[in-house]
């Protein structure tokens, strides 16, 4: 049955074939340039027909469900956003998402565990062609194989407003990874936040993503943990990290780089000027890495937060990363949780620390170890010197473990009774320990004012605490995060 529509108007031959749902889609970041005319099997449409109208033979690529076109122009023109998805749902025979109808104009959208499929995913990517308002878009274990991706792809040539995709655990392969490399090698689109882990990403994978990442520098945070990347992978990726401008975090946590990949990355990693936060947990870098790593971290002065927890780092490891923390100027985190240190490789690293006055150490994770009462002692000294140190240990061996206890007053209580004392808010107390007298203050600087300040006394245990109810996960800590009423 035909549904009878306004007058086409007249629009710029440009415009032919293309989805449009309001107003004409103009990246926000770029001038507007008129794309060159198409052929229809070409552009990017949505065949609005019944299921049963006869299809333009295409290519083998476009046969697999992903072409975005629209046949019926008319109807493109004076269709909104709900009413396109509802189309689109009806032309690949899928089932509607509620949760998408009702969030399509919100900023974020999670269809994390919606089951879509390739031909859901389809719909969702036709609806999101002259969407202007998702910014953000979870997709997550849907089982989009790579004929899921390549609809996103193609509707990300188109829009210019989303920036952040998570399309992890959805089996991928090499096929997707071949897609999402031809895709990032045009260098156009707004994605700056890019999560793939967990998509059986091998060797060849590796190859053909890090081949465009050296010279792509629009994607600035890369998750591509839970594959199966191993010592030739990582040798790929520490050549692209040798070359790449553009990365600033990278998560390459839960794969398979030994002593040979970690070599490679760290070599990678002695040049680069962007990265700040790598997460390399749960593989097996060893002791040979852990050397790599001390040669980086004495030549880097861009990383800041590096996360080597679970990797088979013993006491001699330690040592070679603790040769790289007496000279290093950048780093502030650095997690070596599950690692098989004692509390002599835990001294080993407080004390480099000590010795490097430029150091910029905020937190230092062994949450493993059990530690004495001397290293509490030697502890106290590194304190002095870095008063923005937090050091987390699994406990205290000795008749001193008795007294932690007695340490861990809630902190909030005491922070509460001297604002109700003095008729302030809480927030109002933390604002006037901040130089800035802001609501927000880096996780360092808060920590150390609290240590300094005499107003409430805390421990260092208690000051972690404020820290977790204020910390945004930014490296920031946010007082607005405290709903106090002034008594």
């Amino acid at each position: 049955m035909s549904i009878p529509f306004p007058p086409k108007p007249t629009l710029p031959r440009a415009c032919e074939g293309r989805i449009t749902a309001g107003s004409p889609r103009v990246c926000p970041h770029e001038t507007p340039t008129e794309p060159a005319p198409q052929s229809s099997d070409e552009g990017l449409y949505c065949e609005a027909e019944a299921p049963q109208t006869v299809r333009k033979v295409k290519p083998d690529r476009e046969n697999s469900e992903t072409d975005l076109e629209i046949e019926d122009n008319e109807k493109f023109f004076t269709t909104g956003q709900k009413e396109l998805y509802l189309e689109a749902c009806k032309l690949v025979g899928v089932v509607p998402v509620s949760y998408f109808i009702r969030n399509m104009e919100e900023s974020y959208v999670n269809l994390n565990h919606h089951g879509l499929g390739p031909r859901g995913t389809k719909a969702i990517a036709i609806a999101l062609v002259s969407n202007t308002t998702v910014t953000k878009l979870e997709l997550e274990d849907n089982g989009i194989t790579e004929e899921g991706i390549l609809s996103l792809v193609e509707m990300l040539q188109e829009n210019y407003y989303l920036q952040e995709m998570n399309i992890s655990n959805n089996q991928l392969g090499l096929e997707g990874a071949r897609i999402i490399s031809d895709f990032l090698e045009t260098n156009t689109s707004s994605i700056w936040n890019l999560e793939l882990s967990g998509n059986d990403f091998k060797e060849e994978s590796a190859a053909l993503l890090c081949q465009v990442l050296s010279s792509n520098y629009r994607i600035k945070k890369l998750d591509l943990s839970h594959n199966q990347f191993s010592d030739v992978g990582g040798e790929h990726l520490g050549q692209m990290l040798a070359t790449n401008v553009g990365l600033t975090s990278l998560d390459l946590s839960w794969n398979h780089f030994h002593t040979r990949g970690a070599v490679a990355l760290c070599n990678g990693l002695r040049g680069n000027v962007t990265l700040t936060k790598l997460d390399l947990s749960m593989n097996g870098l060893g002791n040979e890495g852990a050397l790599a790593l001390g040669e980086v971290l004495r030549l880097n002065s861009c990383l800041v937060h590096l996360d080597v927890s679970g990797n088979d780092i013993s006491n001699e490891g330690a040592s070679k990363i603790s040769k790289g923390l007496e000279s290093n100027e950048s780093l502030k985190v650095l997690k070596l949780f599950l690692n098989p240190i004692s509390v002599d490789g835990a001294l080993l690293l407080i004390l480099s620390i000590k010795r490097n006055p430029k150091s910029r150490m905020e937190e230092l994770d062994i949450s493993n170890v059990l530690v004495s009462e001397q290293f509490m002692k030697t502890l106290d000294g590194v304190y002095a010197v870095h008063p923005q140190l937090d050091v987390v240990f699994k406990g205290v061996q000795g008749p001193s473990a008795k007294n932690t206890i007695s340490l861990l007053t809630n902190p909030m209580k005491l922070i509460q009774s001297y604002a109700d004392q003095h008729k302030i808010t809480v927030e109002d107390f933390l604002k006037s320990l901040n130089p800035t007298g802001t609501m927000r203050m880096s996780v360092g600087e808060f920590q150390k004012v609290m240590i300094e300040q005499n107003k409430v006394p805390l421990n260092r245990y208690q000051v972690r605490e404020v820290i977790k109810r204020l910390d945004e996960k930014t490296g920031m800590v946010n007082f607005s995060f405290l709903k106090t009423v002034k008594p």
